[in-house]
């Protein structure tokens, strides 16, 4: 008995399997694909769908690491909805958490958050429920509403200008 114990464990079958299965582009837990990795080791980490893995921080500097590190077209939306919010709230506070760029008003709690998935670039409204028009994308939470951002989808930069400036007038979030 104990030889097929040994042999169930380091059969040359199990590692079929494994090389199989890496060679055919395993997928997560969503059923996407990993994204690619860059070849540069000082590069952050993409984790699934793309998202870049910044470590916790305040201020511009890990916002701006972020969005230099989403892949692809991403990182030009990324640079456009820093540019929409920094016009319409000049003052506004700046953090990455959880692997994601947060907006907020000094002492009232964050009011905004992005990050990236496999095909979009998820929009975060903390009190999305009390905007005019209400963004689209239901969420868990009751306040918190989403807005999508595809490849190529032609932004509507005075709606996103609306939405911006209607939640950072908002009390925000102060859990995030």
């Amino acid at each position: 008995m104990p030889s097929k114990a040994k042999a169930s464990k380091g059969s040359s079958g199990a590692k079929r399997k494994a090389t199989a299965t890496q060679s055919t582009g395993a997928t997560d837990s969503d059923g996407r694909r990993p994204a690619k990795r860059s070849k540069d080791p000082a590069a952050p980490k993409l984790l699934s769908g793309g998202n870049p893995q910044i470590p916790k921080g305040d201020g511009d500097a890990p916002v701006q690491a972020y969005i230099a590190a989403m892949p692809g077209w991403k990182s030009d939306v990324g640079r456009r909805l820093v540019a929409l919010i920094m016009r319409t709230v000049p003052d506004v506070r700046k953090a990455v958490r959880w692997n994601s760029p947060f907006y907020g008003m000094e002492g009232q709690g964050w009011f905004l958050s992005f990050h990236c998935f496999t095909k979009y670039i998820k929009v975060v409204f903390l009190r999305g429920t009390s905007l005019r028009p209400v963004p689209p994308v239901e969420s868990k939470h009751p306040d918190t509403r989403y807005f999508h951002i595809h490849e190529d989808d032609v932004l509507d930069e005075s709606l996103m200008v609306d939405w911006i400036r209607q939640a950072s007038e908002l009390p925000g979030d102060p859990l995030f």
